[in-house]
């Protein structure tokens, strides 16, 4: 008899789970030719995390471009400053992919931001949170996820910090490498328990 997963979790509760951090290598693109090697990797995978960072606005009428693109394989994540290179055809190769899964959560906000930047239409996109909420979860935010089904949790650190900065620091490095990781497994997860199918 399989025991019915949790559909809900306390702040209390995630409070007391082990923090979670990514271990593995994170490469900050920064040239046109580690942009390709990024690609080369990203091409042999068949999901990827995705993600975006956005500079916080902090009062009425200030409105912030997205700043940092996340890509997680199993090898390693990639953080693409927006600002420091254009990777413009990069995201729109990488996004409009049928053959590649890009999953996280809140992507179609992701989306709707980067096409503020740029035209791009976006194939196999795979919202963990939307999946959560067809399953009966009463949360889908990528913290509780990770907490219901990973037992993980996941450090807020440096969400809220300048994503447009010329170098990011360690923390922010790290944050963003952390969530773009997070998604891949939470996808890999929800693959074993079966809850990707339509």
């Amino acid at each position: 008899m399989s025991i019915e997963p949790r559909r809900e979790i306390s702040r209390e509760e995630i409070a007391e789970l082990p923090i979670h951090r990514y271990q593995g290598e994170v490469s900050v693109v920064t040239t046109q030719e580690a942009l390709e090697d990024s690609l080369v990797d990203i091409r042999s995978e068949c999901v990827v995390g995705f993600d975006t960072e956005t500079r916080p606005a902090f009062h009425k009428g200030e409105d912030y471009l997205p700043c940092l693109v996340q890509v997680a394989t199993a090898a390693r994540v990639y953080l693409w400053p927006l600002q420091r290179l254009d990777c413009s055809q990069a995201l729109a190769e990488l996004l409009a992919s049928p053959n590649l899964v890009k999953t996280g959560v809140a992507l179609s906000g992701d989306v709707r931001q980067l096409q503020r930047l740029f035209p791009l239409r976006a194939e196999a996109m795979v919202d963990l949170g939307q999946v959560a909420k067809r399953h009966g979860n009463r949360q889908s935010g990528l913290r509780n996820l990770a907490a219901l089904y990973l037992g993980a949790r996941i450090p807020k650190g440096a969400r809220t910090s300048n994503w447009a900065a010329a170098q990011l620091s360690p923390a922010q490095i790290a944050y963003a490498a952390n969530d773009a990781w997070i998604s891949r497994e939470l996808y890999l997860c929800f693959r074993r328990l079966g809850l990707l199918t339509p």
